[in-house]
């Protein structure tokens, strides 16, 4: 079993918001365009795994969003096998509780905020009331750095660290943090070792080795690994890609007296079963818009 936490569908770079797909014209940064991301080619990219999840996006201060209707419209091509988490900024929302139960009622099984690209700190009362709301019903958030997307993003929001206080006020959250909270992966894993109910994916660092091998040795070395799961950051990276980048690791090291990180370890956060880990559920209920045909009706139902 692999389950892919973190993949992206999207209909231009621009629904990230102009600041941040400025940002990827001043560093020449082709990916973004280069690599297709539509429906057809994550599914044939998705092959390989037994389920994915989809990542909506919102953030008022850089103009962008992809709405939970476009997500919910995705996971409807293949409700057996996608799971989608709805993008939610806390300052765009009065009552950011309103756009999470929107989100439930199109089948949305979990949220992801960007504290930097939104600019709202951790533990604003908006965000407070936020995940007070998931963890009551018991929906995973992931926290995306976005540290480098855009020169607007407030990266004084993206520590790990400032998350211990919602940890504390909220113990039955479960919280991921994208790619260990980079680039304060050891305070990511320090959070990590300070909270059972956190966990950390790999994402960002699929394309580059080297920091995915110093994020796992020290997770292996902090006793961590069990928390670590697998995400590929589609489009960047095929699932594929991402497997064999994180079973090659050990290779940077051979020949020197540097550790390494037991091969067994690496299977496990490949193979781990984040749908049952982070309790993923959906309604099946159908999105607003234009549907697939034989859409099923409301049922909540839990995937293992």
């Amino acid at each position: 079993m692999t389950i892919d936490l973190h993949t992206r569908l999207w209909t231009s770079t621009e629904q990230f918001g102009p600041p941040v797909a400025a940002q990827m014209r001043r560093r020449k940064i082709d990916a973004w365009e280069d690599h297709s991301a539509d429906p057809e080619d994550h599914q044939q990219a998705m092959e390989p795994v037994t389920a994915a999840v989809l990542l909506g996006f919102e953030s008022k201060l850089l103009g962008g969003s992809i709405p939970h209707e476009q997500i919910a419209g995705y996971v409807q091509r293949d409700p057996d096998r996608l799971f989608g988490f709805a993008g939610i900024d806390p300052k765009a929302n009065t009552d950011p509780t309103t756009s999470l139960e929107k989100a439930m009622g199109l089948g949305l099984s979990g949220v992801t905020v960007n504290p930097a690209a939104a600019g709202f700190h951790p533990t604003d009362t908006r965000a407070m009331t936020l995940f007070d709301a998931c963890q009551h019903h018991q929906m995973p958030v992931l926290i995306e750095c976005g540290t480098v997307m855009a020169r607007e993003a407030r990266m004084e929001f993206a520590r790990p660290s400032l998350f211990d206080e919602v940890i504390r006020e909220f113990p039955d959250l479960k919280i991921v943090l994208g790619t260990f909270g980079d680039p304060w992966v050891e305070e990511g894993v320090a959070l990590l070792a300070k909270h059972p109910n956190i966990f950390a994916d790999i994402s960002g660092f699929t394309a580059r080795p080297w920091q995915l091998f110093n994020a796992l040795l020290t997770a292996h070395q902090m006793g961590t690994m069990e928390q670590v799961l697998f995400g590929s950051n589609f489009p960047y990276v095929s699932p594929e890609q991402a497997i064999k980048t994180i079973y090659s690791v050990n290779t940077l090291t051979q020949g020197t007296q540097l550790p390494s990180v037991p091969r067994e370890q690496l299977r496990t956060v490949v193979e781990r079963d984040t749908v049952q880990l982070l309790g993923l559920r959906r309604e099946k209920t159908a999105p607003a818009g234009p549907q697939p045909e034989n859409t099923e009706t409301s049922e909540q139902e839990t995937t293992s």
